[in-house]
């Protein structure tokens, strides 16, 4: 008798998935509270760009460093240390008195969630198989979603019975408790697992190409010289640029975009603004669901990918094309949330692409990709508050960021996701 696979896969992920939405739960507060801290701290709209703004810079240039380090040290030890650094910087938030602190806690804060996403990419690299990668990559953006969301809806609720600093501290709990328990109970690879049978083992490894799961990665020094030579690394990271700068604008500008033209609330901006990155929740977990079912149908790398991505990010950008012309608030948000699940539909077939073009060195391709991606998150705050002070026309910022997934399209349009970096290049590079 055959024994039915055990499904600790799934309990596996759904660890990566609570660390993605405790860690965009700190992260995105931020964006709500922004109007409450620059009062009572008495910050100027650019002091508040850069204190928004300051996570990205860190968090973009220690992707790559942190991919390292979690391949080196493993997923376990890397997102507990990783989980560690984010809850404390989130306790300097709550404690800061002046600006230079919010800026020192806003950068630890970039250097410690910065390894999230590569470690959690090459641990679905490790546990999920082929034909469920999307979807995984897809829920992973959707805990991501979750938490941003929940500080979205929340924190203005909290600001209003209680102060700030305390709500930050509330914030940073869960993710220590979230540290410990993930520390005793989690698994770098199935094989590690004694509850993994070996019918689950076998589904995992099923079709399964791009990884050479038998290699340790300490013995695979990353092809740094085959990779520059690699056009779809280029193209997917022009992709990350343009959906990274769209993303931060809702989530960091847009409640005080809506308090200050539209008259509305510290509590209702931040519904409004869960409206939106509720669009993007919705869309990273249906996009993982159609990237693998286009893939299951044809078995067409090219397809599943560039061709999901490029179609949703042309769309997004016709919808934000839309919005600019709109003068109801509600067409407007409703423009603006099919806009965001569209652009969110591109999600899980670039985390995809990551693991099918890096083979052993997922997390380095991750980590490069998210890493231009979020020098560009980094300077979309800046950007927007000076276009604000220069021009004081909100509709300019649609104009803008629908161009910006325009091109995004383009790029994802020239992603060849079939060339891989191959072990045997790796080896004689």
């Amino acid at each position: 008798m055959i024994d039915s696979p055990t499904s600790v896969r799934y309990r596996t992920l759904g660890w990566l998935v609570m660390a993605a939405a405790l860690a965009y739960l700190c992260r995105n507060a931020v964006g709500v509270a922004e109007s409450t801290i620059r009062t009572d701290l008495g910050l100027s709209l650019k002091q508040s760009g850069a204190f928004m703004g300051a996570f990205f810079w860190t968090y973009a240039i220690m992707q790559v460093p942190s991919g390292w380090f979690a391949q080196r040290m493993g997923t376990r030890i890397a997102l507990t240390v990783f989980a560690g650094g984010w809850c404390l910087a989130t306790f300097g938030i709550a404690a800061a008195e002046v600006f230079w602190l919010l800026m020192a806690a806003q950068l630890v804060m970039g250097v410690a969630q910065a390894g999230i996403f590569p470690a959690s990419c090459n641990s679905i690299g490790h546990w999920m198989p082929m034909a469920r990668r999307s979807l995984a990559c897809g829920l992973l953006a959707a805990g991501m979603q979750i938490g941003a969301i929940v500080a979205s809806g929340m924190t203005g609720d909290l600001l209003e019975s209680m102060h700030w600093r305390l709500v930050f501290a509330l914030y940073a709990i869960p993710g220590i408790i979230w540290a410990v328990v993930f520390a005793i109970r989690f698994r770098n690879r199935p094989e590690a697992s004694a509850s993994v049978n070996k019918a689950e083992l076998a589904m995992i490894r099923s079709s399964d190409t791009s990884v050479d799961q038998s290699a340790s990665p300490e013995a695979k020094p990353f092809p740094w010289r085959i990779m520059v030579r690699n056009p779809a690394i280029y193209f997917l990271c022009g992709q990350q640029v343009c959906r990274a700068a769209g993303y931060m604008f809702f989530a960091s500008w847009f409640p005080t975009f809506l308090q200050e033209t539209r008259d509305i609330s510290v509590k209702d901006s931040g519904y409004l603004q869960g409206c939106v990155l509720g669009g993007t929740l919705l869309g990273s977990i249906v996009g993982g669901w159609i990237t693998d079912l286009i893939w299951k149908r044809t078995q067409n790398l090219r397809f599943s990918r560039s061709g999901v991505g490029a179609t949703c990010l042309s769309i997004c950008a016709v919808l934000i094309l839309c919005a600019w012309f709109v003068e109801s608030v509600p067409l407007a948000i409703t423009l603006l949330t099919l806009g965001s699940f569209f652009a969110a539909l591109g999600g899980p077939c670039a985390l995809t692409a990551t693991i099918d073009i890096g083979g052993d060195h997922v997390p380095q391709v991750f980590g490069l990709m998210n890493m231009t991606g979020n020098f560009a998150a980094a300077s979309t705050p800046i950007l927007v508050g000076w276009l604000f002070d220069a021009t004081e026309n909100w509709d300019l910022v649609l104009l803008l960021f629908a161009g910006v997934y325009l091109v995004g399209a383009i790029c994802w349009a020239c992603v060849d996701p079939t060339r891989k970096i191959q072990p045997a290049q790796c080896l004689s590079d």
